[in-house]
């Protein structure tokens, strides 16, 4: 009688220290980008690499979607600390985050070009950037005591900063992923 071997692999079932520890220096590195060059560029905005960086984990570690909306409430605290709008961020980046976990699950590629880490940065950048305007303006409009930035400035730096995370996440990504062996 011969006794058959079976392998199972076990499921994930969750984040790993790695995983943890990456989520938390990408945040940081996105906090101290975003202090430094905002600093440094400011032409009427700052250019927003928490966005950046939340976007870049959740492509590199391919959170479950709890996890991922934990990721952008992370994202969200991280914000509280520079000047701005107080609290609109939690809501921002929890919708970015769960945007681009959502949008990381969809098939993007034209031939042989991959397009996903380009494109799904891009969306998620612009779903946190409009909820941040909707909630601004609907703070406002229930009498907050908050300036709102008017529309047509913040269509451009939102579309602005799309563009700019969108280049920072696809440039950053292979190294990353060959590095992290992902």
């Amino acid at each position: 009688m011969e006794n058959k071997r079976t392998i199972t692999a076990a499921q994930k079932k969750g984040l790993g220290i790695a995983d943890i520890l990456l989520i938390g220096i990408l945040l940081a590195a996105g906090a101290v980008l975003k202090l430094v060059v905002g600093s440094v560029i400011n032409f009427g905005m700052k250019p927003n690499f928490i966005i950046a960086m939340y976007c870049l984990i959740i492509i590199l570690i391919k959170p479950r979607l709890f996890e991922a909306a934990i990721i952008g409430l992370l994202a969200g605290a991280v914000c509280q600390f520079f000047p701005g709008q107080p609290l609109i961020n939690f809501v921002s980046e929890l919708l970015g985050a769960v945007a681009m976990c959502l949008l990381t699950k969809l098939p993007m590629q034209i031939g042989k070009v991959p397009l996903k880490t380009f494109v799904c940065t891009f969306l998620s950048t612009l779903v946190s950037g409009f909820t941040f305007i909707a909630v601004m303006y609907l703070m406002y409009y229930s009498g907050a005591n908050i300036t709102p930035t008017p529309l047509a400035i913040f269509m451009g730096i939102i579309f602005g900063t799309a563009l700019i995370n969108a280049i920072i996440v696809q440039v950053l990504y292979i190294p990353l992923k060959l590095a992290l062996k992902k």
